[in-house]
Order: C-alpha cells, then structure tokens, then sequence
C-alpha cells in the first residue's frame, strides 16, 4: 500500500453504484476494500475490471467485520449493501429489516469497537414518501410508504443518534433514480431481475424482451406518463468520492440529496431510447400501480455548495446513450 493513501471499506462494492463508486475512488487515488455477499452483485466486475480485493461475506457477520478491520487500516466506509426492491420489501419486510437495518447496525457496531468513525450512507429518496412539494429538498417531511423507504429512514435515525452519542461522522445521500453507466463501457447496470425503466426499455431495443410496460397514461403530467428523476450513476458515484473527502477532513454529519433537478417522463425516456438506438420499442399501456407519484423531482441545491458536486451528464440523452453502451457490449 502506498503511504499516504487512505483506505476505503465499500460495502456493496460489487453491485451497481458501488462498482461505479469504487472506479471513482481508484481514480481518486484511494485504496479500496470490498465487502460484497454477491446475492446480487457480480464477482466479475471486481476482479477483471475493478482489480481490488473482494472479501465475500455478509455486514450482519460480526466476526468477519471485527477481523476486517483488524486486518486493513481502514479511514471510512461507504455502505451501499442494502437490498432495494420496494415491491420485494411489501412481500418481504422481514428480510429487508434484517439486512438493511441490523445489518448496518451490526457494521457500525464493528467500526465503533475499530475506532473508525467517517461512515458515507447510500439512503434513497423513497424517505420522503409521496411528495408534498416539488423539487423536494433536504427538509421535506419523511413519510416512506413501504419497508425498503422505512428501513432507509430508520438506518438514518440511528446515525443521528450515533452524532449525537459517539464521535461519529456520516454523510447521508438521499437520491433518486440512478442511471446509465460508466462513459468508458467499463461499468453497467446488471440487475437479476431489472426492475428500473432505462435497462428495461434498452433491453426491449435489444430484443431481449417483447415490450415494456407503462404503468399509467392518465396522470397530471404533460404527456401523462410518470416523471422523475434521473441521476447518471457516475455523477452519484462522484458525490460520495467528494462525501468522503469532506468527512476525511473534518466535515460534521450532513445529508444530501442528489438528483438531476429535472424530471423525465416515461414517454420521454422511450422516445429518447428509439432515437438514440434506432430501434422500434413495443410499448404495452398498463394501469397505474398503487403508490407511484406523478412526479418525483429532487433539488440537490445544498451537496453542490457544500460539497461543490458538479454533475457532468445531466442530459437525458448522456444518460441513454451511456447505458445502451453497456447494455450492446454486455448482451453481445
């Protein structure tokens, strides 16, 4: 290890954002450990792409931990092993309160007992439930409607009183709709099973699925498709690289959200899609489903005058064409 360099626990390392914030942290100059149990994330990344180690285990196994930070002079963590399907967490809360909460607990537990006390916590914008004003800020009331938003919310009340009662330090990201992939092609969203709309629909140009669906037509939005948020994952990735940095150099506990500050319709990421691919997409007009807002839009205002976050893909089309980059190289 070369002097001088800090080194990261990324937990989740081996999924999606995680992947992209372990790229980022490389450039950066850190030196990262990865703690993934790969129920959904991909060895592969990590050893042919990423090249760091990957430690396979669980946050709820406290042995592991304590010997983890026995073994590593570990500056921070960045925790991103949550799991994160809201429709699995109504089915199954008992398995998202399990990982998601006493997992994370277990995990802080280990990093008081290691005296290491900078902790960057990937939480989610399904915090705030359904949205009382647009753009959403850091200060709207926090009403999650399922499990997954309320085992989010729960987790960030225990690192206020962590603040409050230990010399302890975190930066909360609360974001909204992650998406595309790493610009170089090395990274991408690989989800088993998909559930978010842009690999859905580049799967579909792809001929890998039939069509996709379009839960409701009839919302107050201009076109009536749902809008939201789109965030490039490498711009999220960005943020908790400058999140550890403030927090390694003094920064007191704060919490961010992070989002575009513009909202694309469903109808609009499809027509966008069959542009940029130059595919036809079968779409299949579908009833709303229950829970989903019209419109999810963040303000992510403050983590650009603190942290001086300046997003580089903001465009829906950067977004897209990214994606169907990596989405054309993985299904060769």
């Amino acid at each position: 290890m070369s002097p001088g360099k800090h080194t990261i626990l990324v937990t989740g390392g081996a999924g999606y954002i995680g992947s992209h914030a372990v790229l980022d942290l490389l450039q950066a100059g850190y030196e990262v450990v990865i703690l993934d149990n790969l129920v959904y994330g991909h060895r592969d990344l990590v050893e042919k792409v990423l090249q760091v180690e990957l430690i396979v285990g669980d946050t709820s196994d406290r042995p592991l931990l304590d010997k983890l930070f026995q073994r590593y002079d570990i500056a921070a963590v960045m925790h991103f092993s949550a799991y994160a399907y809201v429709g699995e967490s109504v089915t199954n809360p008992a398995k998202y309160y399990h990982n998601n909460v006493l997992g994370t607990l277990t995990l802080l537990e280990a990093m008081l007992e290691a005296s290491v006390n900078k902790f960057v916590f990937s939480s989610t914008c399904a915090t705030y439930g359904v949205p009382q004003s647009i753009p959403i800020t850091e200060n709207h009331p926090q009403d999650p409607i399922n499990p997954y938003g309320a085992t989010k919310l729960m987790v960030e009340r225990i690192l206020s009183d962590f603040a409050n009662a230990y010399d302890f330090k975190s930066v909360i990201f609360r974001y909204f709709n992650a998406a595309g992939a790493d610009p170089s092609g090395k990274l991408g969203e690989d989800h088993n099973p998909e559930t978010h709309l842009i690999p859905l629909v580049l799967q579909t140009a792809l001929g890998k699925r039939e069509s996709i669906s379009v839960f409701g037509t009839d919302y107050p939005t201009a076109d009536g498709t749902c809008i939201r948020d789109y965030i490039h994952v490498t711009d999220l990735a960005n943020a908790h690289v400058l999140g550890v940095e403030y927090l390694l150099t003094g920064g007191d506990s704060e919490v961010f959200n992070l989002g575009n500050g513009n909202g694309f319709s469903v109808k609009e990421v499809i027509e966008a899609a069959k542009s940029i691919t130059g595919h036809d997409i079968k779409v299949v007009e579908c009833d709303r489903r229950p829970g989903d807002p019209p419109a999810l839009i963040g303000s992510s205002d403050k983590a650009r005058k603190i942290l001086n976050w300046q997003p580089q893909y903001s465009s829906l089309e950067q977004i897209i064409t990214h994606a169907w980059q990596w989405h054309q190289q993985r299904h060769k």
